[in-house]
């Protein structure tokens, strides 16, 4: 056999995504003898998961290559790459590579999840807190140049603790269960919904259901944080009607995906009253028109898919696993992170 071919596209055009040159380095000097690595000078999108297309540069190398690491992999860069056998993705969501060009071939598909978990748990808790604490009816007030502690203290207060708070997590995977670790340590009670229920309830967990009692378990909910993948079986899944189910006073996560979750119903339980808040990182429409109600709900604390940012300790965790799976994977060992294809993660 010749020389193998790793290609590293991984040069984030976004400042806090820089690749390292240490990284680099690590990369390089983790390469045998009879393998060869190419990293791709050009930028690449990061955000999401990944770029659109590949640089020209990386086309023009994609050819040789048996692994591909980078941020994503569109269709025309697995199309350029007959000889490709692993792709990992530096991204935890896999929704837009599962495409026919990588499905119809034998490529393993390995992705990030876990990586992003402990920042996303952090902004989890972050927003819980805001409507919590009444943050926002704080930030409103300073805006307004406005002393008043009736919202707080007077009829129709809202205040809780993490403590009093029973929270349904929707999807048990990393960034779910560091979810569920962090809330249920300042003593929420966690219950997750998984699709495989008889696998058990992860650290965080008190226990865990499956798809099919997600109606009965809604009505619980003081706090719904949705953490699932996009799949056919979780587009549309917190409809109207289950946003119904939401007790009064509840709170409404979402750092999985926009499409998860009816927009239009949310905001009609946040405009009634009954909803108490909505913790926003991703939305249907990405970018979010600036036409859009949601910008102006003063319930609604949303930011623009940023809860995975950290600048400082994503490329340690990230560096260890590709390092990890190149090994494993040329010893021919299973690999971490290994996506389901059919399943959609």
């Amino acid at each position: 056999m010749g020389e193998r071919l790793l290609v590293a596209d991984l040069r984030s055009s976004a400042p806090a995504w820089a690749l390292p040159d240490r990284v680099v380095a690590a990369i390089n000097a983790a390469a045998p003898a009879d393998w060869r690595v190419h990293v791709v000078g050009a930028l690449t999108v990061s955000d999401g998961d990944g770029a659109d297309r590949p640089s020209d540069e990386t086309l023009s190398v994609i050819g040789d290559a048996e692994a591909y690491v980078g941020f994503g992999a569109p269709p025309a860069l697995i199309t350029a790459a007959p000889r490709l056998r692993w792709i990992h993705s530096a991204t935890a969501g896999v929704g837009s590579i599962l495409t026919p060009e990588l499905m119809s071939r034998e490529i393993m598909l390995t992705n990030s999840a876990g990586v992003h978990a402990r920042p996303i748990a952090e902004y989890v808790l972050g927003g819980i807190l805001h409507f919590l604490r009444g943050f926002d009816v704080g930030v409103r007030q300073q805006m307004e140049h406005r002393w008043d502690r009736e919202p707080f203290v007077g009829v129709g207060h809202t205040a809780r603790e993490v403590s009093e708070c029973r929270v349904l997590v929707v999807g048990t995977g990393g960034i779910g269960s560091e979810s569920a670790r962090l809330l249920s340590g300042l003593g929420a009670e966690c219950t997750g919904v998984r699709r495989r229920p008889e696998l058990g309830a992860p650290e965080g967990f008190a226990r865990v259901a499956g798809p099919d009692a997600l109606d009965a378990e809604l009505p619980r909910a003081d706090v719904l944080v949705l953490a699932a993948p996009l799949t056919g079986g979780t587009r549309h899944l917190i409809t109207r009607e289950r946003l119904g189910l939401l007790p009064a006073g509840a709170i409404v996560v979402n750092i999985a995906r926009g499409a998860l979750l009816d927009e239009e119903a949310l905001l009609d339980g946040l405009e009634s009253g009954k909803l108490r808040g909505a913790v926003l990182d991703v939305f249907g429409k990405e970018p979010l028109p600036a036409e859009s109600p949601l910008w102006r709900a003063s319930r609604v604390l949303l930011t623009p898919h940023v809860s995975g940012v950290s600048p400082r300790r994503f490329w340690d965790r990230e560096l260890a696993l590709i390092l990890e799976n190149w090994r494993r994977y040329r010893s021919g060992e299973p690999l971490l992170n290994l996506v389901d294809q059919k399943a959609g993660y």
